[in-house]
């Protein structure tokens, strides 16, 4: 696929990001005699790639906006755009040697997502969309799942972690939801979860009390990948209050009444 310039600036930023966290990632495993130590490096680690994607995008696009899960929020001199960007979303399985993580990077003009990355380097997997474009991986056509039957469907969710108060209402979302499909995974990064709805791996996700930065690029490759996504508490907003329920279109409706009770 010949994708927009905006496309191809992300594309790469995520691919010399994802250069850099791997060679990160080979030296992690050395350092597990030291929790503190593998943290330090981890978290320098996620700082120096979202610098690395910083400098590409701001270099080719300087006048749009920025918000980053380390470098904040910074408004353009175009109010209408800007990047949304996660250097390193699955950061405690980078820090433990597991490899499930990725570079996340979107693009929103006036509210809405028009162009999103997610990188998984360890794989060497690229997902990416343009609104109106459809979805990619490497250079094939993605799309949800075709599945019908909620039984033969997995799923993928974020397990709260400590000091969560929200545990009760994801276990009794797992109670509605398990007795009636096929499974359900926990990875520990929601960019990858949403790249793999879209590839049709998964069947459906669910997850609260994210950030922008862990839904942007994810959420619109879903969609393009032709899957239903909706806020997880009707009336709120995916990016604005961090959360989503999204599926193949056969199974939504089923998947998201056992979610919601």
């Amino acid at each position: 696929m010949v994708g927009s310039a905006n496309l191809n600036i992300m594309i790469k930023a995520a691919r010399k990001a994802g250069r850099a966290l791997t060679k990160d990632f080979r030296e992690v495993e050395q350092l597990q005699v030291s929790v503190k130590g593998a943290g330090d490096f981890v978290s320098k680690a996620d700082i120096a790639a979202e610098q690395i994607i910083k400098s590409e995008l701001m270099n080719a696009r300087p006048t749009y906006g920025w918000l980053a899960e380390e470098g904040g929020e910074e408004e353009g001199v175009d109010p209408t755009r800007r990047w949304i960007v996660d250097p390193l979303d699955g950061t405690t399985n980078f820090l433990h040697g597991l490899p499930h993580w990725a570079v996340s990077i979107a693009l929103e003009h006036k509210g809405q997502i028009v162009a999103g990355v997610v990188f998984d380097p360890t794989k060497d997997e690229m997902f990416f969309a343009e609104k109106g474009a459809g979805a990619w991986m490497n250079e094939s056509r993605i799309r949800a799942s075709g599945r019908h039957r909620m039984i033969e469907s997995i799923f993928a969710t974020g397990l709260p972690f400590a000091g969560r108060s929200d545990l009760p209402q994801t276990l009794q979302e797992l109670a509605r939801l398990m007795p009636v499909c096929a499974g359900v995974r926990r990875w520990g990064a929601a960019s990858l979860d949403l790249a793999y709805v879209a590839a049709g791996r998964y069947d459906g996700y669910w997850e609260r009390r994210l950030h922008a930065w862990d839904l942007a690029a994810g959420s619109l490759i879903v969609r393009e990948a032709g899957g239903l996504v909706e806020p997880l508490d009707e009336g709120r907003d995916i990016i604005g209050h961090g959360q989503i329920i999204c599926a193949n279109e056969p199974v939504f409706s089923s998947f998201a009444k056992a979610v919601r009770g």
